[in-house]
């Protein structure tokens, strides 16, 4: 059982799908299934053997990753939210970004730790902002985790930088549960900043991790932070709830498609 588990397409795949699958099923009468994002996430993590809290930059960033959906779900029970409040969840997570990679940056030298060190931070930033602006729309914010996750993940094992590739491909994974879920009731589900800052963050800190400490480039990184912005593109709304997943699915998939195929050039 235990070799079973250790194959990547188990700890990356079938068992965060499977994690977030049934944390969206037995979580939708509570309208709180947007866990199912950041359950998949950790069940990929906890398989690897990278759920440490510790102070490492993995660690770091196994913190921050929990941290997003816990302020995500108190946002969402607190207060509305808006516009407003994503960019400023999205200012504030990218300066975590600067802590979580603070070691792998101050070995750099002065000039590309500033250039390093800004991209980061705008990158984070602009991701979880664009992200969390999905929040009320399930269906996009599900495709967007898909997209980013599975492109991150994907471009990052090419990359040479295997474990957060498999917690990028697993956070997609997981969104393709959320959204399965949604699929099979026919109708949306709450997605919540609880889902989208845990997409967001996790995903956009996996793909910088990968970047920094992997053989990840700026140009991939770029294109990913298009992701967001792909799941914005026209979906009929009249159409049936498993059309709309499929379509901002496609969309999604094609941009985070690209930045794979930028691995080829």
């Amino acid at each position: 059982m235990e070799a079973w588990l250790q194959l990547p397409i188990v700890h990356a795949g079938v068992a965060p799908f499977l994690a977030a699958f049934i944390v969206a099923l037995a979580l939708y009468p509570l309208r709180v299934d947007g866990l199912a994002a950041a359950a998949g996430f950790f069940v990929t993590a906890w398989l690897i053997g990278e759920l440490q809290l510790v102070a490492t930059t993995n660690g770091k960033l196994m913190l921050a990753a929990l941290a997003a959906p816990a302020l995500g779900l108190v946002a969402d029970f607190a207060f509305r939210s808006g516009r407003t409040t994503a960019y400023i969840l999205g200012v504030a997570f990218g300066c975590v970004a600067l802590w979580v990679f603070s070691s792998a940056l101050w070995q750099k030298p002065v000039l590309q730790l500033f250039i390093a060190g800004g991209g980061i931070v705008l990158f984070v930033a602009w991701t979880v902002a664009w992200t969390a602006t999905l929040h009320a729309d399930s269906v996009r914010a599900g495709a967007t985790g898909l997209g980013l996750g599975l492109g991150a993940g994907i471009a990052a094992l090419m990359a040479a930088s295997a474990a957060v590739g498999y917690l990028a491909v697993g956070l997609g994974a997981a969104c393709g549960g959320f959204l399965i879920v949604q699929m099979i009731f026919s109708r949306r589900v709450d997605a919540g900043l609880v889902f989208c800052l845990a997409v967001g963050v996790q995903g956009a800190l996996v793909a910088a991790a990968a970047l920094l400490l992997g053989r990840f480039g700026w140009l991939e990184l770029a294109i990913l932070a298009l992701v967001p912005l792909a799941a914005r593109l026209p979906v009929p709304p009249r159409w049936p709830v498993w059309t709309q997943v499929v379509l901002a699915s496609v969309y999604t998939l094609a941009c985070g498609g690209a930045a794979v195929a930028v691995r080829f050039v």
